[in-house]
């Protein structure tokens, strides 16, 4: 069965509240059980309810006691190391955003100057009103494609000597 697309927003109806409530609190629960047995760590969840004057807390409030003093206890900088604030997280966010742009405008730039390169090759000449940097580029892609073609001459050349003989 696929899930649907939930609006995350404050539930009015007190009834449905506390039912999400409790369905999200075991889902909770059991995703820390679940990673603290399948990888060997030690986790812990505290759930604050609204209502409740105590939280709820899984494994037990010694369990919890001893993750939280294990991590009170490391250096903060080993503390910090893996942790994200939101504009850490947006950094490295933008950081990878930008690189995949910067990937995506040397490919679509290659692709540009091959489709150039054709048009050359099928009409026998260069545009007369082309850019310098567009001129290098179109000699670098046709320089690419011939080290290319020299490369799979060379190997194939080497396939047949090795078969012929």
């Amino acid at each position: 069965m696929a899930r649907r697309n939930t609006k995350h927003t404050y539930i009015v109806n007190d009834a449905r509240r506390n039912a999400t409530y409790k369905k999200r609190k075991s889902s909770i629960i059991k995703k820390t059980m679940e990673i603290s047995t399948l990888c060997g760590v030690d986790a812990c969840a505290i759930i604050y309810n609204r209502n409740g004057l105590q939280p709820e807390v899984w494994p037990s409030h010694f369990g919890v006691q001893s993750v939280l003093y294990k991590f009170l206890t490391i250096h903060p900088l080993e503390q910090s190391r893996k942790m994200f604030d939101q504009q850490s997280f947006l950094k490295q966010r933008i950081m990878k955003a930008q690189d995949k742009l910067k990937k995506k405008k040397a490919q679509n730039r290659k692709e540009m100057m091959s489709l150039l390169m054709v048009k050359c090759l099928s009409t026998g000449k260069v545009e007369e009103n082309i850019n310098l940097n567009v001129a290098k580029d179109l000699l670098s892609v046709i320089d690419q494609n011939l080290n290319k073609l020299d490369r799979k001459i060379t190997r194939d050349q080497a396939q047949e000597g090795t078969i012929l003989v």
